[in-house]
């Protein structure tokens, strides 16, 4: 299992949270999403998923991944 993080500008609501985690659970390999809005960190968990696979559906969901 993979686990890697990605700090996330403009998260700040339920909405945010459902926003990204219906696009990053698409992403093949993926099989968990976790947003901490207090940290603006979204924490994905799988197998085999590329980093730019999930920046691009976080980018879809309408937020910036930093750093």
């Amino acid at each position: 299992m993979t686990t890697r993080t990605f700090n996330v500008e403009g998260m700040s609501c339920d909405h945010c949270v459902h926003a990204i985690t219906g696009e990053v659970s698409k992403v093949d390999g993926v099989s968990s999403v976790n947003v901490d809005l207090d940290q603006k960190q979204v924490t994905v968990d799988g197998e085999h998923f590329g980093d730019d696979a999930v920046r691009a559906a976080i980018d879809e969901a309408g937020y910036t991944v930093v750093g």
